[in-house]
């Protein structure tokens, strides 16, 4: 999958153009996180060391947006399995099974998939198909996104002051790369991660 290269920008120019209200930052940085995540992360970090946005504001609003977007995948496995096309797919024995295996193992499948590249797609979408705990779901995710969240928005604080000091005007365009090369690398462990599984 390649990345279009005006996301990053797409992100930013959502960041930028909140303004100085509180309100419409949050907003605009919990949108972000619907079009990429780690993205929004970086840029809202950006911002944040700028001082154009409260660091308050923008951790709030990355958790917000993450957690919510980790609860609409699991909606949207609950959804499919109402489609009958969709529920076809899985036959009802295989997931009798996909649910005797997940009784126990919510908790750590939903914080694993949060730090392997790829997988959160499908585990989350798989809890919401199969009918997991959605009490043990949302705790795991809202812990994951903490703990993945603001190990993230730290690292991005300190490169964004990299960026700052040292590259002025062009610090967008580095903001812009960080978040790309992000992405790159998870799409690299993916890729790896499938082919590895494929031989």
């Amino acid at each position: 999958m390649t990345i279009p290269p005006t996301i990053a920008a797409s992100v930013a120019a959502l960041l930028v153009a909140a303004g100085k209200s509180q309100l419409v930052q949050g907003v605009a940085i919990a949108l972000g996180t619907f079009v990429l995540e780690d993205a929004a992360t970086v840029l809202a970090a950006m911002r944040v060391q700028e001082g154009a946005v409260a660091m308050p504001v923008a951790l709030l609003a990355l958790y917000f947006g993450v957690a919510l977007g980790d609860v609409g995948l699991y909606g949207l496995g609950m959804l499919a399995r109402r489609l009958p096309w969709a529920a076809r797919l899985v036959p009802e024995a295989r997931a009798a099974a996909g649910q005797a295996w997940l009784r126990g193992r919510v908790f750590k499948l939903v914080l694993a998939s949060r730090f392997l590249p790829g997988t959160r797609l499908p585990a989350y979408t798989a809890c919401g198909f199969l009918r997991a705990s959605f009490r043990e779901f949302a705790l795991a995710a809202v812990l994951a996104t903490l703990v993945w969240t603001t190990l993230l928005f730290g690292v991005s604080l300190r490169v964004g002051q990299f960026l700052i000091d040292h590259l002025g005007a062009w610090r967008w365009a580095g903001a812009g790369g960080f978040a790309i090369a992000l992405i790159l690398v998870g799409r690299l462990a993916t890729t790896h991660r499938v082919r590895r599984h494929d031989a």
